[in-house]
């Protein structure tokens, strides 16, 4: 029901209470069908059951039929490192799932544990889950809203709603009814469960309870909501299938030509081709892509970005829409008056935020604010007439008190005119507070000269009834109702909160001011425009996604004429017109999908509207980075591939869903995140150049010996060690690999981008063939020359490794040279892991223990030569192709290197 829209009689009628409240009787039915008043918990999976889930994974399926094949093969080392990694993977996942499970518990927190109600006609405190419909909540400042109340009486009251509904400041109560299709920040009879009352006090009667509250219908959005995998994932379980198809396939098929067409031994084949499968699966891929994800991590730590679920930090890099809250992220949060029209003149205020430094400007040069009287009353109305203050503690500026009121005295204090000087030469005798059904607020002062005067300030419409003259240069003057409502217009046209000023003479006798004193005999001072600023860096932020090819949608519960005016200032949505939280729900899905990437500003957004606008982009391929502050955002932000929730005043629930925290609640905080993703992206690429090859080499050397009729050229042990302690240990450092120039330059990847573009696989198996053909060649040469099996195979193991170490430093750029210092030296990680590196393959090769297990043996000088020769052949072959590449625009096409040339 819209209780909203009814009367107070009519609620009171419908639930059949009375000013007395309900009596103990109805309360024990009312609690039997309506339940207790408290959120319903969902049913969880057992520690167990989510920590099975965990291997449901395609990339420790792969590591697992890694584990069996060196389990097989009696290696029983290997498969304990590899059983490791799994269960460190899955160890990983278990407990960001139980972090994110807890975000519905952040919800429920939020409902008040106790209540003051009136049973029977008397006042009692009572747990707030016995609480049932009809029940009357006394409620005062600093209460917790206990559940839905449609409010019959109020004191002054002011509720903070920013939770629910995204608005920045607290909301001003009356017990009216309004429309039934308002918006939830315009519903000024209503308080709803779990907001907080900032001023006054109030009565109000619990329209509903538990499930049934504005409260419960976000619980239950944010426990159908599934989150999506990111496309990072989505990749790698693609390849990650792909792949182990092609390995059995490439098996089945080796094993049938080797016992078929070449007439091997079925138990020798067997071996050969587990050696084969081992070699080809990229057992280090796992470990390796955790780590460049924590690395990333890490960096985006120290960039004020809190990485909540490890895979995220690649999502970001893949964000194509970013959608962002108004009040806090964008903008200062910190309400500031920008404009001061006066009868005759108009000043600007410079500076920003609740720091007093700037001032009073005409065509951008300062004014003398003493020539201008009207101007000197008006600061001074604001700042008398104010329960505000504003601090001074640790280098920082603070409001306590309305931010409107906080406004009026940064005003004071940038023109000479503080709070203290003010109330030390004009105290005040009395006040007037703001009450919603007045919409003013007045005080009564002693002046300098001993006169009393009467300051007010209010909604421009209801002070324009108070007054009949104005304030000029001149002195005071007829009003021009005419003049003013123009200048209404105008400001409310850039997206500001209008205040009036006005000032009456009174008589000395007056010591109190009554609601008659209001009525008539003011003189209107000015018009004063307040707005919360942009922050600057986020106008700079913007420019740089817009730059990197990143659409910003502005989503706030703020006004539409507020949002579209801070939307142009930071370059959001310009030439458009916003979309209200109205218009999206009168559209249907199809209208909003195609809407939705027309229109950059959207406002009066309700949670449902922003989970709506976030699954209408998603739709439409968008990858979607979603922040927000308020319980009302956390549907939207599990939904979204990426949810960034703001540290400093996000709600506990907004931060369980989301997948990162903004630890300075800055949007400038988002794009640079979005850089480190890339970058993060830009290196799991290079690593992935840098393995496959290594795995490729391995594998067509293997096939190849087995179609040539030769004798096996590597051993299953020989293979794990190439793949799980060179190959890893060399390809780590890529995740060490700093940003290349120009990352956010690009556009962003599309969502629906292979792993394995063409040029990947271009690139894949030139390197592979290289590989092959240096190591499988030194191993006939040798052969061919009488040299023992065992030492022609430690020198193809070598050959391999060696061209792995020089091809690292080829990975370090995708298609850039390394020819030069910078290149052969800018990742110091690379360096340490060459050197780590070389005693490794030095032991391998001479130390007798290895030699017992691996079967190595030991090299000469010319032998060393020998296979220091196909390391340069792999080097030199990857630099070439580079070179032809990037001067050939036929090549790159041919190559599918048209999107990333430019890049790379």
């Amino acid at each position: 029901m819209d209780w909203h829209a009814l009367s107070t009689e009519d609620c009171t009628q419908a639930l059949q209470t009375d000013s007395r409240g309900l009596t103990q009787e109805q309360v024990r039915e009312r609690l039997l069908h309506c339940g207790p008043n408290r959120l319903p918990s969902t049913q969880r999976r057992g520690p167990l059951r989510r920590f099975l889930r965990q291997f449901h994974n395609i990339l420790l399926y792969v590591m697992l039929v890694a584990s069996l094949i060196t389990a097989l093969l009696g290696h029983w080392v290997d498969t304990g490192v590899l059983l490791m990694a799994v269960l460190v993977n899955a160890l990983i996942g278990f407990i960001q799932e139980g972090k994110a499970e807890s975000a519905l518990d952040a919800i429920r927190a939020m409902l008040s544990p106790h209540a003051t109600v009136l049973r029977d006609g008397v006042r009692q405190e009572v747990d707030a889950a016995q609480l049932v419909p009809g029940d009357r909540v006394l409620l005062a400042s600093g209460d917790r809203v206990p559940a839905d109340l449609r409010l019959m009486s109020v004191k002054e009251l002011r509720v903070d709603e920013s939770a629910l509904t995204g608005e920045s400041l607290a909301c001003a109560k009356s017990t009216a009814a309004v429309a039934g299709d308002a918006a939830l920040g315009d519903r000024v009879g209503m308080a709803y469960s779990g907001t907080l009352v900032v001023y006054g006090q109030a009565q109000g009667m619990v329209v509903a309870t538990g499930r049934a509250t504005e409260l419960g219908r976000i619980n239950q959005m944010l426990s159908d909501v599934h989150s999506l995998s990111t496309p990072l994932l989505r990749q790698v379980e693609h390849f990650g299938r792909m792949l182990a198809l092609v390995i059995l396939g490439m098996a089945a098929l080796t094993f049938m030509l080797g016992t078929w067409w070449r007439g091997h031994a079925v138990a020798d084949m067997f071996m050969m081709v587990v050696a084969l499968t081992a070699s080809a699966i990229p057992e280090g891929l796992p470990a390796i892509m955790t780590v460049t994800l924590a690395l990333g991590v890490q960096r985006m730590a120290r960039r004020n970005a809190i990485v909540r679920r490890l895979p995220a930090v690649e999502a970001l890099g893949a964000v194509t829409v970013i959608c962002s809250d108004k009040t806090g992220t964008l903008t200062r949060n910190e309400m500031t008056v920008q404009r001061v029209l006066c009868a005759d003149q108009a000043f600007e205020v410079t500076g920003v935020g609740y720091a007093p430094l700037g001032q009073c400007q005409q065509h951008g040069q300062p004014v003398p604010v003493e020539h201008y009287p009207a101007l000197v009353m008006a600061v001074r109305a604001g700042v008398l007439c104010n329960d505000a203050h504003l601090h001074h503690e640790a280098g920082a500026w603070s409001v306590v008190g309305d931010p409107t009121e906080g406004a009026l005295l940064v005003l004071g204090h940038k023109t000479g005119c503080t709070q203290a000087v003010g109330e030390a030469a004009w105290p005040r005798l009395d006040s007037i507070p703001f009450e919603s059904q007045h919409r003013f607020m007045a005080t009564l002062h002693r002046g300098v000269d001993g006169r009393h005067w009467t300051f007010a300030k209010g909604a421009p419409e209801r002070m324009l009834q108070m007054c009949s003259h104005q304030q000029t240069g001149a002195g005071a003057q007829p009003l021009d109702l005419e003049h003013w409502q123009r200048q209404q217009t105008y400001l409310a046209a850039q997206g500001m909160r209008l205040l009036a000023l006005a000032c009456k003479s009174m008589p000395t006798a007056t010591q109190h001011l009554t609601l008659h004193d209001m009525e008539s005999g003011f003189t209107l001072l000015a018009l004063v425009g307040i707005i919360d600023p942009p922050r600057e860096e986020a106008r700079q932020a913007v420019r740089d996604c817009h730059r990197a090819g990143i659409r910003v949608k502005m989503i706030t519960g703020d006004h539409a004429e507020t949002a579209r005016a801070i939307g142009a200032q930071l370059g959001i949505g310009l030439g458009k017109s916003a979309m209200t939280g109205a218009e999206v729900a009168l559209a249907d899905d199809a209208t909003l999908q195609r809407l939705v990437m027309d229109v950059d500003v959207f406002a009066r957004a309700s949670p449902e509207h922003k989970l709506r606008l976030v699954q209408a982009l998603q739709h439409q391929g968008q990858v979607v980075a979603m922040t927000g502050d308020g319980v009302n955002d956390a549907p939207a932000l599990k939904r979204a591939d990426v949810g960034v929730a703001m540290g400093r005043k996000g709600t506990d629930a907004a931060k369980e869903a989301s997948s990162m925290v903004l630890a300075d609640d800055n949007f400038a905080t988002i794009a640079a995140a979005v850089h480190e993703g890339r970058a993060v992206y830009d290196n799991l690429k290079k690593f992935l150049l840098f393995m496959l090859p290594t795995n490729g080499g391995e594998s067509l050397v293997i096939i190849a010996a087995i179609l040539l009729g030769l004798v096996q050229p590597l051993m299953p042990a020989q293979v794990l060690w190439i793949n799980m302690v060179t190959s890893s240990a060399l390809g780590l450092a890529l995740a060490f690999e700093p940003a290349e120039p120009g990352l956010m330059a690009r556009p962003p990847r599309p969502p629906s981008e292979p792993l394995l573009s063409g040029f990947f696989v271009w690139r894949v198996l030139m390197i592979a063939t290289l590989m092959m053909a240096g190591s499988l060649g030194i191993f006939l040469w040798e052969l061919q020359a009488g040299t023992r099996v065992e030492v022609a195979r430690t020198m193809v193991v070598n050959a391999i490794v060696v061209a792995e170490m020089f091809y690292l430093i080829n990975s370090r750029f995708i298609l850039a040279s390394v020819l030069h210092w910078q290149g052969l030296t800018g990742n110091r990680f690379v360096l340490l892991s060459l050197v780590v590196c070389l005693p490794l393959q030095w032991a391998f090769t001479h130390h007798p223990a290895m030699q017992a297990i691996f079967g190595s043996a030991d090299l000469t000088a010319h032998e060393w030569a020998k296979v220091l020769g196909v390391g340069l052949l792999v080097f030199l072959g990857a630099e070439l192709e580079k070179a032809i590449l990037r001067h050939s625009t036929r090549l790159q096409r041919w190559v599918g290197l048209k999107k990333i040339a430019s890049s790379a």
